[in-house]
């Protein structure tokens, strides 16, 4: 994120924000800072709208949805700046060590004529004085090599580290830009790729998945009636609780709002369902506190539905099933699992 803003304005920016911030009881941390900074000084269009919509709807803005907005909009500006700054990092290291090498080439040209002169002028040589020189030509022009030799490789390795620590911010940023930051799973992004890659190599390997589409019950009035920060303490519970339910190359993920999706390679239908009813279980089973006061709110319930990848079926259509069969799970009561019927559009593949 850029901030353009001389001393006055920025001052003035920052008295705006932490007065916000005390306004509403939250920390003064850097990131509800810099949230509140962005939101006086409009230069984020979709952190200024999400704000002015807790505010318009009058929803308590807490902690946790200030990092949350903090997540979702600034930290990806902030990835993209980081992106922007390591090519240029890389560009300008390519380019030092392009002429370190260069250098090095034109010094050993240079030096391989030294030497080929040298042997010209050794055999017309006909006194020690004509050697001597000869001699001190010969180790002027090694001295040059060597110096040049130690530039390139004092710069090979300026570049060495300067690429580790490119890759290691690099790799952080790859994946905060992955995850979602309420819940700490894949987000939507990462799904997407997700579902892509293991439809392939369902496709490759000619075995099957089985995608599960997860809807917390009612959640939208347990949001109205106790606040968002219960709301977002819900999602983390559930995201939790899926996290603990799989396990080897089952990716969990949320999906938007309440709902969440879950990928199970090499899993059957039946064996979806199966898992699905294990996690709806486990679910139910949990209480939800509120933290200030200790007290039980209740349980929450969820809503599965179950599809399984068929042969040559575009992954928005198994998405579209399994989202199907969620809303029947909805329509028959909730509280349960609902499996789609096969797809009929790919032929079926796996033995």
């Amino acid at each position: 994120m850029n901030y353009p803003h001389d001393q006055k304005q920025a001052k003035a920016y920052a008295e705006q924000a932490l007065d916000r911030i005390l306004q509403e009881g939250l920390p003064p941390t850097p990131d509800i800072y810099e949230l509140w900074y962005v939101y006086y000084a409009g230069i984020s269009p979709e952190v200024s709208r999400a704000i002015d919509i807790l505010v318009a709807n009058k929803q308590k803005i807490t902690e946790d949805r200030c990092r949350d907005l903090h997540t979702r909009f600034l930290s990806e500006a902030r990835n993209e700046e980081m992106i922007r700054r390591a090519g240029d990092q890389i560009n300008a290291t390519i380019k030092n060590v392009t002429g370190a090498v260069r250098d090095v080439h034109d010094a050993t040209a240079s030096y391989s004529c030294t030497l080929e002169t040298v042997s010209e002028k050794m055999s017309k040589v006909q006194k020690p004085e004509e050697v001597r020189a000869i001699v001190q030509t010969v180790m002027a022009d090694t001295k040059e090599m060597l110096q040049r030799n130690q530039k390139l490789e004092a710069e090979l390795d300026k570049s060495s580290a300067l690429m580790e620590v490119l890759q290691r911010d690099l790799e952080q940023v790859r994946k905060e830009a992955m995850t979602d930051g309420l819940t700490g799973l894949s987000n939507r992004k990462a799904f997407d790729a997700a579902i892509a890659r293991v439809s392939e190599e369902a496709q490759a390997s000619n075995t099957t998945f089985t995608l599960l589409m997860v809807d917390i019950d009612h959640f939208k009035s347990f949001n109205d009636n106790y606040g968002h920060q219960i709301g977002d303490q819900v999602l983390r519970l559930v995201a939790r609780t899926l996290v603990e339910g799989v396990k080897g190359r089952d990716i969990a993920a949320r999906y938007g709002g309440e709902e969440f999706a879950i990928i199970l390679p090499e899993t059957t239908l039946s064996a979806g369902v199966a898992v699905g009813n294990s996690l709806r279980k486990a679910v139910a089973t949990k209480d939800v506190i509120n933290r200030s006061t200790g007290e039980k709110l209740g349980r929450i319930t969820m809503s599965v539905g179950v599809a399984e990848f068929t042969s040559g079926e575009p992954t928005e259509d198994l998405i579209e099933r399994a989202d199907a069969a969620l809303y029947t799970a909805k329509h028959n009561g909730r509280n349960q699992v609902a499996a789609a019927p096969t797809s009929t559009k790919g032929k079926k593949e796996v033995g």
